[in-house]
């Protein structure tokens, strides 16, 4: 039988949040009261709901054609034409009060109209320990992070996060040269493999993909080939050209944070 996402009035009519939606997410259904029946010009505020009324008047049942839980999201990709696209993002407002916003690519991106690197916290985090290799020389201080750093021998990457004692994601740190290098020999496919078997992992590298086409004693094509080719084999490892080494300690950072984040969410949600 076909999942359905289904929309219906609240009975409740003392409630300030006039629509039903019922998420058909592994396991039991996701259900929730919501402000709108679609998130058309802006989020659409949504609170839990414990039990769907035997009352509730339905105003549209949709075949689903994907609904996937991501940690502290919800993916939902509705089986039509338009309007078939959005995200259920579970947060944690000020006082400890929990909350859900409906978006969709459209609101998501209306909300933050410009763009610069940030001094906030990465996702909501007051502290992010991250794990630096004990091999790792002149590496990331995250001095202008709200991070602190331990030292500790890891089987794969430079800098990672542990939920439960167990590594979730890491980062490898390549500079350009580096990365040209390790391409060229080999060693940085045998890298990403480790990589790889971790939930989430990158390279990040401290320069521009640019540069790497321009290194001295290799063909520019060869190096895009070597690289294309490791994309290819190992997808859930990309490699990030971040452009400096500032913007790639910041891109770290970032990258663990929403890792151990998500990781929390599936721990708590799932």
């Amino acid at each position: 039988m076909t999942a359905r996402f289904v929309v219906a009035r609240n009975p409740d009519t003392a409630s300030t949040l006039p629509y039903l939606l019922r998420i058909p997410v592994a396991g039991p259904p996701l259900l929730l009261k919501a402000k709108d029946a679609w998130p058309r010009t802006s989020k659409v505020y949504c609170h839990p709901l414990d039990i769907w009324p035997d009352d509730a008047d339905v105003v549209e049942e949709i075949a689903v054609r994907s609904c996937q839980r991501r940690g502290r999201a919800v993916d939902l990709v509705l089986d039509r034409g338009r309007e078939h696209r959005s995200q259920f993002v579970f947060v944690t407002l000020r006082g400890g009060r929990e909350a859900v916003f409906w978006q969709t690519a459209k609101t998501a991106a209306a909300s933050r109209p410009g763009v610069r690197i940030p001094s906030r916290r990465a996702s909501g985090l007051d502290d992010l320990e991250i794990v630096a290799d004990t091999r790792e020389r002149y590496g990331y201080r995250f001095a202008a992070q709200q991070a602190t750093v331990r030292k500790a021998a890891l089987r794969a990457g430079d800098y990672a996060v542990e939920l439960d004692g167990t590594v979730i994601a890491a980062v490898e740190r390549k500079s350009v040269a580096d990365l040209v290098k390790r391409l060229v020999d080999g060693q940085l496919a045998f890298a990403m493999a480790d990589l790889a078997s971790l939930p989430h992992a990158a390279v990040v590298v401290d320069g521009r993909y640019a540069d790497a086409l321009r290194a001295e004693h290799v063909q520019p094509g060869f190096v895009a080939d070597l690289l294309a080719r490791v994309a290819v084999r190992y997808p859930s490892v990309p490699v990030v050209f971040a452009g400096s080494r500032k913007l790639a300690e910041e891109w770290t950072y970032r990258f663990l944070a929403a890792a151990y984040a998500d990781a929390v969410g599936e721990q708590r949600y799932g």
